[in-house]
């Protein structure tokens, strides 16, 4: 069984001390309470304070929590809340589109997927929560890069990866497809990340009427596709996850789009 690191256990405890009680705690008040020496209780709330996660009263001297766990639990909470609000009208996507349903969010220079419906089909499927998809070339991410000014310049910072040979990796070829996406209100990955598999997204907003996700389906190119245009969406898909899209948007308080 794996030890756990005993400075990454001190510096959790420091934290819920900090978060519980006083709001102010002194050095001393800190290294007796966790029963810590004083150089040791220091070190780990030096460390703590360079990274934002602490924060030290110039005039007291004493510590309090960080900007910085604010700016990690509004994330969370923002997530979590999209999440919520999204549970319903992904089912129905999923099973007005017969495809698989994704809900993605801005995470390290890519798309974290916060929330899958499988296929509404008997077929074996893997759970992809967690997984991380490319900005670049999946529908999820363009449609991110396309919305928010983060995405776009982390996707054009990163390295992109040609994973088919339909793979757009240029920065004017991208900026072109990123500009087609603001103009038709939905993005597209044909082939584009995986061989034989074609995705749509749409971007979802919340009541300031920030992008905060993005959501689309995923399937087989010849269930996605039109089979008298190649390359082409199924435009009653494209009508299902853009009106998912402003669904989710409407129930985080964005209105009407």
């Amino acid at each position: 069984m794996a030890r756990n690191i005993q400075s990454l256990e001190r510096a959790a405890a420091m934290l819920r001390l900090l978060g519980g009680g006083e709001r102010r705690l002194g050095l001393s008040d800190i290294a007796s309470s966790l029963g810590l020496a004083k150089g040791t209780a220091h070190g780990i709330l030096r460390t703590l304070q360079q990274e934002g996660f602490v924060e030290q009263d110039d005039a007291s001297g004493r510590y309090q929590l960080g900007a910085e766990l604010l700016r990690l639990g509004t994330t969370y909470l923002d997530v979590h809340e999209l999440r919520a609000r999204a549970l319903v009208w992904a089912d129905d996507l999923a099973r007005s589109s017969g495809e698989s349903v994704y809900l993605g969010v801005l995470h390290q220079q890519g798309v974290l997927i916060v929330h899958h419906v499988f296929r509404p089909d008997d077929s074996r499927q893997v759970l992809e929560i967690g997984a991380m998809q490319p900005l670049h070339s999946t529908a999820l991410g363009k449609v991110l890069s396309a919305y928010d000014p983060v995405a776009h310049s982390e996707a054009l910072e990163a390295d992109r990866k040609a994973f088919t040979d339909r793979t757009v990796c240029e920065p004017e070829d991208f900026e072109r497809i990123l500009d087609l996406t603001r103009a038709r209100g939905y993005a597209a990955d044909v082939e584009e990340t995986w061989e034989g598999v074609a995705s749509l997204a749409a971007p979802i907003h919340d009541r300031r009427r920030m992008p905060v996700g993005s959501v689309g389906i995923t399937g087989a190119v010849e269930r996605l596709c039109r089979s008298d245009e190649e390359g082409a969406l199924r435009p009653e898909l494209i009508a299902a996850v853009r009106d998912c899209a402003r669904a989710v948007s409407r129930d985080l308080g964005a209105g009407r789009f």
